[in-house]
């Protein structure tokens, strides 16, 4: 105990016996040693380090021949395997694009809103963790959400509203400075967002994936039995092509996650002065085409007014208008993508997360 009082934890001032880390189960027979270490939670920073710090003390004050096995407990109760990580959530879907300043996370914040509005349980995450926009749309910029113990978990409540529950990465950090993260910090940010927050009983799990294809698509497919896709997409050429590998990315062997129909947003402006009226800014039906070509169903096509940027602004979504042409699209997409995930789930056998063979 002596040579343990040695270790200190890093940013308490306190060594491991002070700090009551120490189990009071320590066995000497002979030259072997045995205790545990108790730490708050299975991710600690520090496990390893105190770990190994603790063993170098023993060997260092009492002898560089004495065996040490030193086991970790910890007062929170581990996260549950991938495959059981949301049991309450009955379906999953990951709204996509190719490339960015499509509309995605327009698509998805209107599609959440409008499946609630239908009555169905929905949560809807951020999964864009170096541009999360959700907040915003949301006008919850400032809130800041806490943890609650739960069945012997620290687990993060999500922020609620319009009959949303929602989690971002912007709820933790200033939304003014820039997100300037390695791949891997950002792939275990969102597997917190993930397995760490009391998601309950959701009907729907709406994901808000970043443009393309990264590193942040992999751990959510690596994470969650993805339902089925959402692709969105404006219908100029150069937006289509980087539809298609979206699309693509979703239908590999490896993969396999079912496509559950495209989007065209922005399809055309209508001003509001002249509702009848229709300009086609970025080409005409060029989505609608993809679907036909691809054998994907078109779930709806979104135009362009100006309401939408408005509302997005003010944190009231357009889904939030039943009267407007916009909101009635949005409500329209929202009841194909129940029709097409229901025909999914009778069709198709579930979808398994992806594992990944070093």
């Amino acid at each position: 105990m002596d040579a343990l009082a040695t270790v200190r934890y890093p940013g308490t001032g306190k060594n491991i016996v002070e700090a009551e880390m120490v189990e009071d189960d320590l066995r000497i027979s002979g030259l072997h040693v045995s205790f545990s270490l108790i730490f708050d939670k299975p991710t600690n920073p520090f496990l390893k380090s105190i770990v190994k710090a603790a063993e170098a003390a023993i060997h260092a004050y009492v002898g560089k021949e004495v065996e040490v096995e030193i086991k970790t407990k910890t007062l929170q109760a581990p996260r549950p395997e991938v495959e059981h990580l949301l049991p309450g959530v009955k379906n999953i879907i990951a709204v996509s694009s190719g490339k960015g300043g499509v509309g995605k996370s327009t698509v998805a914040a209107n599609l959440a809103v409008a499946l609630a509005q239908m009555g169905y349980k929905v949560g809807l995450l951020d999964a864009d963790i170096f541009g999360p926009s959700i907040p915003k749309m949301f006008q919850v910029e400032s809130e800041r959400p806490y943890a609650e113990r739960i069945d012997g978990r620290d687990l993060i409540i999500p922020i609620e509203k319009y009959g949303v529950k929602m989690l971002s990465i912007g709820f933790f950090y200033n939304p003014d400075q820039a997100t300037i993260w390695r791949g891997g910090m950002a792939s275990n940010a969102l597997k917190q967002l993930i397995g760490e927050a009391a998601w309950g009983e959701l009907d729907y799990f709406v994901l808000d994936t970043p443009p393309g294809t990264s590193d942040i698509h992999l751990t959510l497919v690596q994470n969650l039995a993805i339902t089925g896709a959402v692709i969105v997409s404006t219908p100029q050429k150069v937006a289509l092509a980087d539809a298609r590998k979206g699309i693509n990315m979703y239908q590999t062997d490896k993969i396999n996650v079912p496509i559950l129909g495209l989007v065209e947003n922005m399809s055309w402006f209508t001003p509001a002065e002249l509702p009848e009226n229709k300009y086609y800014l970025f080409g005409r039906e060029g989505v609608k085409q993809l679907s036909e070509e691809m054998n994907l169903p078109l779930l709806a096509q979104i135009p362009v007014v100006q309401s939408i940027c408005e509302n997005g602004d003010n944190g009231t979504p357009e889904a939030l208008d039943k009267d407007s042409l916009v909101g009635r699209a949005f409500r329209t997409l929202a009841a194909r993508v129940v029709t097409q995930t229901d025909r999914r789930n009778m069709e198709q056998p579930p979808t398994h997360i992806v594992k990944i063979h070093k």
